[in-house]
């Protein structure tokens, strides 16, 4: 295959035998190496995306490199009948640096949403038959299986599998008031992002959360934390509620995306009252916490203990840069940094941006419409934070003239 047809070719063999519900970019890529990746003729990007926050450590990291040689040399694939060595030294590091009691490992952040579903139904019935309902917010994302997407509170991503599970209430973000009316005595649980990734990289106010608490207590319902992309590290602690400022910890916790760097892997943390709910044959996984996933995430653990120096003086690099930015461009409308969670916000479509990123040789991403979302890797440099940010001062010069055009296409009639 010759590299400059490579992106076609494989575009078109993907579009003849792929079931297609993904809407990719002409770019196909073909190897990865630290903070960068490269397409078949060998150009560079600087990769400000990282698999949408899952390659948390760059690309080929020689460490993580290193343990799945030798894991892969010795087993790949442990079956959940039996015992191996990781997965409980796994589930201990993710209770000493969660603080979290038992640990049930699955393969993706949707599973782990559908294990805590589970878990705080089985709570509730052991209350009463008809303590099953479950408090979600609106803006949410927690996946795409029916259950997770029964709680997702956007209904774009909802509206063509309905009806979904029933027991399900949806309140507004920092809306204390209609938290705490849509509790009572059938609700089971609450689940929230203490920062929502695809709603726009909007954090959950302190406030909130603190009260969800309170409610969940008050009516023996189990807290649950979705951290699939805010957590492990992302927000510049080991879990972003850990950043909140003051100790609020739920009955569950769920991630996924960094946690083995690449090797799906997610999990449910739980404490003893939550996982109690769940015993003996009431829930498993087939490729759950295999032996490979768990090596290369308890290598990742490690390294990330020396990364977060790193991760506090990258975030606020990004911070001022991109400050500087705003205060040039009026269509950026504000700047939202959480460790190396970061979201743009435009007063306008970002899509643009994302494709002037790939012709710049910068990947980014634009979600919940407006926001250019970055989840650069945990060991990303200053040098390279400095040329992500040139870049983009390049791209938003020419945002300059969308902004000008979006304003006149929308301006009202006279």
């Amino acid at each position: 295959m010759e590299p400059t047809n490579a992106a076609q070719v494989i575009a078109e063999r993907e579009k003849q035998y792929l079931l297609q519900n993904y809407g990719r970019y002409s770019l196909a890529l073909d190897r990865g190496k630290g903070s960068y990746v490269y397409d078949f003729d060998g150009k560079r990007y600087l990769d400000l995306i990282t698999g949408i926050g899952v390659n948390a450590l760059g690309h080929g990291h020689p460490r993580i490199v290193k343990v799945i040689r030798e894991q892969a040399a010795r087993m790949i694939h442990c079956s959940n009948l039996y015992y191996h060595e990781y997965q409980g030294l796994l589930a201990k590091r993710v209770c000493e640096t969660s603080g979290m009691q038992r640990v049930f490992f699955s393969n993706s952040g949707t599973e782990s949403v559908e294990g805590a579903i589970k878990m705080m139904r089985s709570h509730g019935h052991r209350i009463s038959p008809d303590k099953y309902e479950i408090i979600a917010l609106e803006n949410s994302f927690h996946g795409r299986s029916t259950g997770a997407l029964a709680l997702t509170g956007q209904p774009k991503y909802r509206k063509d599998f309905e009806p979904l599970l029933p027991g399900v209430r949806f309140v507004p973000v920092r809306d204390d008031a209609a938290l705490e009316a849509a509790f009572s005595d059938r609700t089971a649980g609450v689940i929230l992002e203490v920062i929502q990734g695809e709603g726009g990289v909007y954090p959950i106010c302190l406030r909130m959360l603190r009260k969800a608490r309170q409610l969940c207590d008050h009516h023996d319902a189990l807290l649950a934390f979705d951290e699939i992309q805010c957590g492990v590290g992302r927000a510049g602690s080991y879990f972003a509620y850990q950043s909140l400022g003051e100790s609020i910890q739920p009955d569950i916790m769920v991630t996924a995306k960094p946690l083995a760097v690449g090797i799906p892997l997610g999990l449910v943390a739980a404490n003893e009252r939550a996982a109690a709910a769940i015993t003996a044959g009431m829930h498993g996984s087939t490729f759950g916490g295999g032996a490979l996933a768990c090596r290369v995430a308890l290598e990742f653990f490690d390294i990330l203990d020396g990364l977060f120096e790193n991760i506090g003086a990258r975030a606020a690099q990004f911070k001022a840069g991109l400050e500087a930015l705003q205060a040039k461009h009026d269509f950026i409308k504000q700047i939202r940094v959480f460790g190396l969670m970061i979201g743009v916000e435009l007063h306008m479509p970002g899509k643009q941006f994302v494709a002037d990123g790939i012709e710049a040789g910068l990947l980014i991403n634009c979600t919940h419409d407006t926001v250019l979302r970055f989840l650069p890797p945990f060991n990303i440099s200053e040098k390279e934070v400095a040329q992500a940010l040139r870049v983009l001062g390049r791209m938003f010069k020419k945002g300059d003239a969308y902004w000008k055009k979006h304003k006149a296409e929308n301006a009202p009639a006279s």
